[in-house]
């Protein structure tokens, strides 16, 4: 998704963010306009690279997330790992659907959206003889941006985002939260966490799309609002019963190959998919993406290597993922050589943090969400404002495009510390809101049991 994402105490005029939307695509598009008086027809073409993107999109949480994550926990929590996945897309969907599109593409303010669209309402209102038009996001203002999409499949394509952002941040606390507590703890940080970052960010009329911050997919909105909730709610429950003493290596890493497999596929539809059409942007966004995570995969597996005298599994495949996190960010704004750069910095670097850094530290992320998505987002943010290529984000307005250089570097980095600072504070509270109400954690002896019977009541026969 391409709108500029960012960061500052206070906006800019809507007059510079306008401009700054003239430099970059909102929400991914490849070339956005000004809303005509009326809306443009469909693109087919468009259109259905859309439905595709988003059936990947949700792919990515079920079943990728789901068998990623639950490869990687012991086989009494195997289930319960599984569970965490399927019951937040359920209930991501239906929040997003009541007011979670609303609140973070309604017009609005520059802060949050209106209640325009609760309950989808109006969605459907240009729908005759089953044909539907392009719909302009932020019409009336001055900074209106026309699609060549319907808006149902928009507003699907961006829940898919949605589910999968909170459902991230369960690897970070796996094995040890109460499931009541997952799932009122989800509706409100999506909510109140989640819905106005994405706001901020890729709505036409937020304040941080005035600042010029570059975010091609969900660098900020998905990864780093992820890894440090999951950071957070960590430190918040406390370690695992045994952690350090206990064996508690993965229970069927054939899972996790699998679940990393079907989220690096689906990674396709997250990245190209955020050119919001059919062209040559998606394509370049696809190949920086495929590049990115081959790279990320070899600089794990060498590290680890170097480091341990053996390369294995579980490394390659999260140094996979770990250049997926860090391209999301730059997928539509740079050429394959920089790619093949992020990529080999983000397998190092997010080794490093979800080892060495977690030991220092002596947080237990059960997962690595923090490690990965948090680590490898930050890392992708800010090589993002280093290595943009201008013509890719080149409109008629600004025919320069967004070029990497310090100050695009230095705007990127206001956009990493104001998600960074929202997300810890406010999941901070809400974690405290919902331990002193229902209780965030399993009993010490429900979890040395196991989630699956007692939060469940099933198991794994096998």
């Amino acid at each position: 998704m391409t709108t500029p994402s960012a960061c500052r105490a206070t906006p800019r005029p809507l007059a510079a963010a306008a401009a700054a939307l003239a430099a970059v695509s909102l929400a991914g598009l490849s070339t956005p306009a000004l809303a005509a008086d009326a809306p443009p027809a469909i693109d087919t073409g468009d259109t259905s690279w859309m439905l595709v993107s988003t059936a990947l999109v949700l792919m990515m949480t079920i079943p990728g997330l789901a068998l990623f994550y639950a490869g990687m926990v012991r086989r009494k929590n195997v289930l319960a790992t599984l569970m965490q996945s399927f019951a937040i897309c359920c209930i991501i969907t239906v929040v997003w659907m009541v007011a979670g599109y609303s609140l973070a593409f309604g017009t609005g303010t520059p802060y949050i959206g209106d209640l325009s669209r609760f309950m989808l309402n109006g969605i459907g209102a240009h729908i005759a003889k089953g044909a539907d038009i392009g719909f302009t996001m932020g019409a009336g203002t001055p900074n209106a941006v026309t699609m060549t999409i319907p808006e149902s499949i928009w507003m699907m394509f961006q829940m898919t985002f949605a589910i999968i952002t909170p459902a991230l941040i369960a690897g970070a606390f796996a094995e040890r939260m109460k499931f009541s507590a997952l799932c009122v703890f989800t509706v409100l940080w999506s909510l109140i966490v989640y819905a106005p970052v994405a706001h901020w960010v890729w709505s036409p009329l937020g304040w941080v799309a005035g600042l010029g911050a570059i975010d091609f997919a969900g660098g900020t909105v998905v990864h780093i609002n992820a890894g440090i909730a999951g950071l957070v709610t960590a430190l918040v429950l406390g370690k695992r019963v045994g952690y350090g003493q206990d064996d508690l290596s993965p229970f069927n890493l054939t899972y996790a190959v699998i679940g990393a497999s079907l989220l690096w596929v689906g990674w396709f539809g997250f990245n190209a998919g955020s050119a919001v059409g059919a062209n040559g942007r998606a394509g370049m966004a696809m190949a920086t993406t495929q590049i990115a995570a081959a790279a990320a995969g070899v600089g794990w597996m060498l590290a680890e290597w170097a480091r341990t005298g053996k390369p294995t599994v579980l490394g390659i495949i999260s140094g996979a993922v770990g250049g997926l996190v860090a391209i999301t960010p730059a997928a539509g704004f740079i050429l394959p050589g920089s790619a093949l750069i992020i990529g080999l910095a983000a397998g190092v670097i997010c080794y490093w943090s979800a080892t060495s850094l977690k030991h220092l530290l002596g947080y237990d992320d059960s997962l690595d969400a923090f490690g990965v998505h948090g680590i490898g987002g930050i890392v992708g943010a800010l090589l993002t404002g280093v290595f943009a290529y201008g013509p890719l984000s080149a409109t008629d307005a600004n025919p320069g495009g967004v070029v990497g250089s310090f100050a695009q570097f230095v705007t990127q980095a206001e956009a990493v510390g104001v998600t960074i600072v929202w997300c810890g504070i406010v999941t901070f509270v809400l974690l405290k809101l919902v331990d002193l109400t229902i209780g965030l954690r399993v009993s010490r002896d429900d979890e040395q049991e196991g989630l699956d019977m007692t939060q469940h009541g099933e198991r794994i026969n096998i």
